[in-house]
């Protein structure tokens, strides 16, 4: 036992600044690669004829099938080495997305986004990255979890802005091609930077105490937190995939629409720090219940002006909400549930936000298909969005639980 202990202890560890710079250019890269199925939307369908349903099917398929593999890979984050997780979803993921430039027919998009990629980018997600970073940082969890979590802000923002601007010029093609590429280049920086780490160092390194998944169920709080979650999701994936074709519907052109979506990055940026910081000083539920004020707004105005003006400040104050309930679930699961299965509970939290996601994102779709317009949409957002607010002031404020 004591030489075990040695040997634990003498494994080279990643500093807390280096699990910080590794998760941040992880969710980077996948937060820029999982938006671009709505910058690339409107030349796909043009350029095959396909409707728009057609994709919003492999969306929908996409977040069921990374839910999945969020849960899982929380699931083995906990009991397994980080890096794995994340280097094997990078692997995947560069495969699944830069094959999709060589797509003719919907089921491709099916298999390779909705199933390769949604696999890959569901391991290497916010998942494994929020337990290497709760790990090194027990202190200011929050807000360390809401600086790397704006990787993905980030990565909305320059790579859509790039891609936007390329997309100009290039077919979507190359877009997909040039995201496979940098997921794979991102490997062997991962493996470089953070050490590998046993399955019995990993069992080590878990908090004694914690609730399970099977008890942290038989608690009001779990049941609000995943009604919260799953409204969330049902917004988020609607809009990321909608908005850019939406804008161009409404006149807007479609490098400005493409522009538009990078900027919710840099709005969702700041909602994500903010919520962060002040979930540290007052607790998560009022960030988590002032985003989806925020969106109920917003729903309502396009419900009633689809002008230019509008659409655009439609889509920026969405994207300010867009990521702050991210670092929320983690202080949630933590004060709520303790952190022995951190991984397991936010990767279950999460993988529910996702499906109702693809829900979401199909939905839209559907219903402009059927109407030739987002109105209805835009009603049912509303309608949700309005409940998830008061759901939201319903959670109790969670007492830090004994780890």
């Amino acid at each position: 036992m004591a030489s075990d202990r040695e040997a634990t202890s003498t494994k080279p560890m990643a500093s807390p600044v280096v699990v910080l710079a590794v998760g941040f250019v992880v969710l980077f890269i996948g937060g820029g690669a999982r938006f671009t199925v709505g910058l690339t939307l409107k030349p796909m369908v043009e350029e095959f004829g396909w409707l728009r349903s057609d994709i919003g099917q492999a969306v929908a398929l996409f977040q069921i099938v990374s839910a999945s593999a969020m849960f899982a890979a929380g699931y083995l984050a906990d009991r397994t080495s980080p890096r794995l997780v994340l280097g094997g979803g990078l692997l995947v993921s560069g495969i699944g997305i830069g094959l999709m430039s060589g797509i003719t027919a919907p089921w491709h998009a099916l298999v390779l986004y909705g199933v390769i990629f949604a696999l890959g980018n569901g391991a290497a997600s916010v998942i494994p990255v929020g337990v290497m970073v709760t790990r090194a940082f027990p202190v200011r969890t929050g807000f360390a979890n809401a600086a790397v979590m704006s990787g993905m802000s980030l990565g909305q923002l320059v790579v859509i802005a790039v891609l936007a601007a390329v997309l100009v010029s290039v077919s979507w093609h190359s877009v997909y091609t040039w995201l496979g590429v940098a997921h794979l280049a991102l490997v062997p920086l991962l493996i470089l930077a953070i050490p590998n780490t046993s399955p019995a160092q990993a069992k080590a390194s878990r908090p004694a105490d914690g609730l399970g998944i099977a008890q942290a169920a038989r608690t009001r709080q779990f049941w609000l937190l995943i009604g919260v979650y799953a409204i969330c999701g049902f917004g988020d994936f609607f809009v990321s995939t909608h908005v850019v074709a939406f804008a161009q519907d409404r006149g807007v052109s479609a490098f400005l629409a493409g522009d538009l979506l990078a900027l919710m990055g840099l709005t969702g940026l700041i909602g994500v720090v903010a919520a962060g910081a002040m979930s540290d000083r007052s607790g998560p539920r009022w960030p988590a219940a002032l985003s989806f004020i925020a969106r109920a707004a917003v729903f309502a105005l396009v419900m009633v002006d689809q002008s230019p003006v509008s659409v655009t400040i439609f889509a920026l104050v969405f994207g300010l909400t867009f990521l702050m309930t991210a670092p929320l679930t983690v202080v949630f699961v933590v004060e709520s549930f303790g952190s022995r299965h951190l991984g397991a509970l936010t990767g279950l939290i999460t993988m529910v936000h996702h499906m109702c996601g693809g829900l979401g994102a199909y939905l839209g779709a559907a219903s402009f298909d059927v109407t030739g317009n987002y109105d209805a949409a835009f009603a049912v957002m509303l309608t949700v969005s309005s409940a998830a607010a008061v759901l939201s002031l319903m959670l109790r404020e969670p007492r830090p639980a004994r780890v």
